[in-house]
């Protein structure tokens, strides 16, 4: 307990001095569930949140009193936020009345009801280790359903039946994948029961908020553990189909290999290369949303792709297509953003681009193809492209790493001296319409993609040279008769 205070000390003077304020208006008020968690792990808490026996119009006179300015966080489900500022210093604190919320089991929208304790705001908690509470001022510690204990022994348990709290809301079955892989925490054996049983139940909850969470999954620093659990227990089915769809039986002469358990491992190996935090954008810091999506779900079109041949071996044909398609799908399904389906799925459609390099046999044309197909995901391209190495030959790893050496090489040089990054035809558009004597219109873009592709196979030739080129081209067009 002293140590989970000490780790409280940066902001025990605030905590004791809004605690006063509340007891001397008549009321209780605790810091609860992540701050007391967090200090019990020797964390440093990213937030403070509070609950009160306080109403919310009384708990926003109080913080009117007490901070520099009060907002509405959900007046209606109890919740205030205030901000205080002194000597430089901004702190930020939510207040929630205590709760007894019910679910009507349809919209998973919370039936509010205001409770009357701190027990029975607790046991409403989704986890005994969230269901802990350090009442304020007294800093009396609070513990009523074996928290303590249950994040000492590494167990996620429910304060009340594991089959009443899901019901409650099934997505605490999704924040139980991510305390897994954020906490390194294993579900209890009547907690894992519960949830393979109700996964179903996930179907009823809105797909922005199963997002945030397997976000939050995927954005932890070793997700693979919370991934296998989503997987294992049934709730992949119902959150990400892909993923288990993975699981393809292999053969008896085991002509492929498991697909699942490579694409677990290209995460892995995809979150080493990523960058530190504060590292510039070409050395992708993380976590990183993108590559890690994109390293999770690159191979999901081979299990539709998948054909044994007459000869005995196996193919995928083209599954980088039909997976990049699939990736888009789901991550609209999901509701992602239109910037991360776009450059997630582009990543996936172009991971084997790298494998008809061969032995650097690429000219510069492919090169610059290569460049200009990825655009700004290349960093990430490259991250991924050696992530999905996970071959157990060492001489054919070293020989991968050392082909996309010398391709990344000769990128470099490319990039240095023709500022591929950027790369445009040598005439701009009103540059053509001058050469060809012609308006705006469909004939001049072809005539901009014909120099844009002399411009891709050549490298700069010159205005003069592109002109003629395009005198040339225009010569054998329609139009031009």
């Amino acid at each position: 307990m002293q140590q989970a205070v000490a780790r409280l000390a940066p902001v025990l003077p605030l905590l004791t001095d809004l605690g006063a304020c509340f007891a001397r208006a008549g009321h209780e008020l605790a810091l609860v569930g992540g701050p007391v968690r967090d200090a019990f792990l020797g964390r440093t808490p990213p937030d403070l949140d509070f609950t009160t026996s306080a109403s919310p119009d009384e708990t926003e006179a109080i913080l009117r009193a007490w901070g520099s300015a009060t907002w509405d966080l959900g007046r209606d489900f109890g919740t205030i936020g205030a901000v205080r500022r002194s000597g430089g210093v901004e702190t930020t604190v939510e207040v929630t009345t205590y709760r007894a919320d019910a679910y009507d089991g349809v919209t998973r929208k919370p039936v509010v009801a205001f409770g009357e304790s701190l027990e029975g705001d607790l046991v409403r908690r989704d986890f005994t280790v969230n269901a802990m509470a350090m009442r304020l001022p007294s800093l009396e510690f609070v513990d009523p359903y074996g928290g303590l204990a249950d994040l000492e022994a590494g167990v996620l348990r429910t304060p009340s039946a594991p089959e009443v709290s899901f019901g409650d809301d099934p997505l605490r079955m999704m924040r139980a994948v991510r305390f897994v892989a954020q906490l390194g925490l294993v579900p209890a054996p009547e907690v894992y029961a519960a949830m393979q049983a109700m996964g179903g139940s996930l179907d009823i909850v809105s797909a922005e908020r199963v997002r945030d969470e397997l976000v939050k999954l995927l954005m932890a620093r070793e997700p693979r553990a919370g991934l296998e659990l989503l997987t294992d227990s049934g709730l992949a089915a119902h959150v990400l189909p892909e993923l288990p769809a993975l699981k393809l039986e292999v053969d008896e002469h085991h002509r492929h290999k498991d697909v699942y358990d490579h694409s677990l491992i290209v995460l892995d190996q995809a979150i080493a290369l990523e960058g530190p935090a504060d590292a510039p954008a070409e050395s992708v810091p993380g976590p990183d949303l993108v590559l890690r999506l994109a390293a999770l779900l690159h191979d999901i079109g081979k299990p539709a792709t998948r054909r044994f041949e007459p000869a005995g071996g196996v193919s995928f044909h083209h599954h980088e297509v039909v997976g990049a398609k699939m990736t888009a799908k789901r991550l609209k399904a999901l509701r992602f953003d239109k910037d991360t389906v776009k450059a997630v799925s582009r990543l996936v459609e172009l991971h084997l681009r790298f494998h008809g390099y061969g032995d650097g046999q690429w000219t510069d044309s492919a090169v610059r193809r290569y460049v200009t197909d990825a655009g700004p995901l290349l960093p990430r391209l490259h991250r991924l492209t050696r992530a999905d190495c996970t071959t157990r030959n060492s001489r054919k790893a070293q020989r991968l790493s050392r082909t996309y050496d010398e391709l990344e090489r000769r990128i470099d040089v490319l990039l240095e001296r023709e500022e591929l990054a950027a790369v445009r035809p040598e005439l701009d558009g009103n540059e053509i319409a001058s050469v060809l004597g012609i308006s705006p219109g469909p004939v001049l873009g072809r005539a901009y993609k014909y120099l844009l592709s002399v411009r891709m196979d050549e490298g700069p030739i010159g205005k003069e040279a592109a002109a003629d080129r395009l005198r040339t081209w225009w010569a054998d067009q329609p139009e031009s008769r």
